[in-house]
């Protein structure tokens, strides 16, 4: 696992673009502390800061083909290396190291773009072809590393993380109006745009080629969906048979590594699914990790203890508590780059530290599963709702919805004519391809009321909700209600959020790669052919995999209803020992200065959370949201971060000032 920086079409003296170079990867040298190296010629830079996972003592980058025609740094792993090496040896490829990254430079030689759909990884790529003079970059099918770029002047620049820009001369970011408003609504991004103005990111399953003559993204690989008249697997035995094989296949390709491997251990199913399968594997001693909270609400350690004594595994636990989350969350804003309306991203950061505190580099974890298995309450929302809509006037049908949230008081302890006036948003629109969002986007939305009058100005005759349902009509037209939420949980959310801002970012904050199996895209392709029964039956979630690991993990985690992971908010920020830039980003005086957010409004909603009356979950996000993009403007408009000293400058392991030619025979 690594990170990457680089730009083309760069006018800077040699030395001046090694410098460079050094001072991007400098502010992401905590995704590869081991070791760093650059590549500069004529109008190109790449550079690589690497966490040394596989051969770890040839592997450094920049890498290049066995007559230097080809120059690659890669940020990721390609868990179906050793096949691939096989498979080139005997088309008469020669290596000099054991890494996987060698590898893709010689697939690139050897097949072009199509390589992509040989890779079982997860990735960001970046290739220097001297003999076409082209750049090519790309990213993993799902998303789960990262890829971001912008056009400075004349100069292409890219980067695994945004914070490495700061280090190109005149990059002068700007929050982007309709991209918060988004944020705002969706939690992330509709579009390959950032944040900021001019920042995108390479979508998933995508490549790029830039050279001097144009700029172009190809897609490699989408999401697939399967109508109701081709479903694949109908029965429950059929079904779990074919998918022990693949997600057996899945795990142990992602326990290749020349450093110890541990798992992620939180309690609930997905992560005991994956322990159990390691262990079936590979039956010494495991190393697992999970983190509990001081609040009771939240915590979930005893479900941890029963697993963790099920498994017999080397067991470690964090706990973490409302100050915990505070001390942390401007760093949090930082290293996730994107405005926040959860504070969740905060604990999986506390319990990377952890790992990392073990001297381990790599853990295995069970996202993913949720997605494509039905785990959401949103999924079974969805079908509720659905099921009310054939009898709008029923007084029995709503009631089912406070199975859902029995850790919400609001909705677990209210009366059908709350429930009524809560969820049954546009009952009447089942039909519509986003319907399952509905309601969860519009509610979220109403954080827009916070933003000041000018960015309201700005964003007054935009409309993301509409846009996103415009986009998908002809899309999704045609498939079931959970193949439509799933599509747009796993394209939007999972993606967009869930893979960066809790997964990702918080890992490598840590120098700590996540392994996913369950994001493998053989299981992603297979689940996606399930008939919606054997994912959601009734109510019961993830229901395949629950009679699949029957007897094979603790009852009491199997038959155990779906929690969802949550952090303080209200009680993190506003308890006795507020942290001290929370006074400082909502004073009066910066409100107004950055101009992002009404100061009325805001300081009602201060008031209103420090007399912790009628806390709404609206009013959690909306908190977080306004605090989150307030810190956010502050360190990269305002650009507060220290500057970098000479003595804090990544060392350089390798470093290729390359003034030669391809000749072509």
């Amino acid at each position: 696992m690594c990170g990457i920086s680089g730009f083309y079409n760069c006018n800077l003296s040699p030395d001046n673009k090694a410098d460079t170079l050094r001072r991007m990867l400098t502010r992401i040298k905590h995704r590869g502390p081991d070791e760093s190296g650059i590549y500069v010629s004529n109008n190109i830079g790449l550079g690589s800061v690497r966490l040394s996972i596989i051969d770890l003592a040839t592997g450094t980058m920049p890498l290049p083909n066995a007559n230097n025609s080809l120059w690659i740094v890669f940020n990721g792993e390609i868990f179906n290396h050793i096949e691939l090496r096989e498979e080139l040896l005997a088309k008469n490829h020669t290596f000099k190291t054991q890494s996987d990254t060698e590898v893709i430079v010689h697939l690139y030689e050897e097949y072009g773009p199509e390589f992509l759909n040989k890779l079982n990884g997860q990735f960001a790529i970046a290739i220097w072809d001297k003999t076409k003079q082209e750049l090519f970059l790309a990213r993993d099918r799902v998303g789960i590393r990262p890829l971001f770029y912008t056009t400075i002047g004349n100069t292409f620049v890219f980067a695994s993380e945004i914070k490495s820009f700061l280090e190109f001369p005149e990059f002068h970011p700007k929050i982007s109006e309709k991209t918060l408003s988004e944020y705002f609504t969706f939690w992330t991004s509709l579009s390959a745009d950032t944040i900021f103005e001019g920042v995108s990111e390479l979508p998933p399953g995508s490549y790029m080629t830039i050279n001097a003559r144009s700029k172009s993204i190809k897609t490699y690989w989408t999401l697939p969906i399967t109508k109701p008249n081709a479903y694949e697997f109908n029965t429950v035995k059929e079904a779990a048979e074919t998918f022990e094989t693949i997600f057996t296949d899945a795990v142990k390709l992602r326990l290749r590594a020349d450093v110890p491997v541990a798992a992620y251990l939180s309690g609930g199913l997905d992560s005991s699914i994956t322990t159990a399968f390691i262990k079936k594997i590979s039956p010494n001693n495991l190393r697992t990790f999970s983190i509990g909270f001081t609040e009771k609400d939240f915590d979930e350690s005893s479900y941890q203890n029963i697993a963790k004594d099920y498994f017999k595994t080397q067991h470690s636990s964090v706990t973490c508590s409302p100050k915990d989350i505070s001390d942390s969350f401007k760093a949090i804003v930082w290293h996730a780059e994107a405005p926040l309306l959860r504070t969740a991203p905060t604990p999986m950061n506390l319990l990377a530290k952890s790992v990392r505190a073990h001297n381990i580099k790599v853990v295995i974890t069970g996202e993913g599963a949720d997605e494509l298995f039905g785990g959401y309450n949103i999924f079974k929302e969805t079908k509720i709702k659905h099921f009310w809509a054939k009898d709008p006037q029923s007084k029995y049908r709503p009631l089912l919805l406070k199975k859902l949230y029995p850790y919400i008081p609001q909705i677990s302890k209210a009366n059908n004519n709350i429930l009524k006036l809560f969820f049954g948003y546009k009952l009447s629109e089942t039909s519509s391809p986003i319907y399952s969002h509905l309601l969860r986007w519009n509610n979220t939305s109403r954080i827009n009321n916070y933003l000041s009058k000018d960015y309201k100005i700005a964003i007054s005759n935009y409309h993301p909700i509409s846009k996103i349902e415009d986009q998908l009509k002809d899309q999704l037209n045609g498939y079931d209600y959970l193949t439509k939420a799933q599509w747009i949980e796993i394209n939007f959310f999972m993606s967009k959020y869930l893979l960066s801002s809790q997964g990702d970012r918080m890992g490598m904050a840590n120098s700590i790669e996540g392994r996913y199996p369950f994001l493998d895209h053989r299981v992603i392709e297979f689940c996606m052919k399930l008939n919606p029964d054997l994912k959601l039956k009734g109510l019961n979630e993830k229901y395949l995999l629950k009679y699949m690991m029957k007897d094979r993990i603790p009852d009491a985690i199997l038959n155990r209803s779906k929690q969802a992971y949550r952090a303080p908010i209200r009680s993190t920020f506003f308890s006795e020992e507020m942290p001290l830039y929370l006074s400082s980003m909502l004073s009066e005086e910066n409100i107004t200065a950055y101009g992002i957010f009404n100061l009325d409004f805001v300081n009602q909603l201060i008031n209103k959370m420090k007399l912790n009356k009628q806390v709404s979950e609206i009013d959690n996000m909306a908190i977080t949201a306004v605090l989150s993009t307030q810190i956010l403007y502050d360190l990269f408009i305002n650009k507060s971060i220290p500057k970098l000293q000479e003595h804090e400058l990544v060392v350089l392991n390798k470093t290729i000032i390359d003034s030669s030619t391809i000749t072509i025979n």
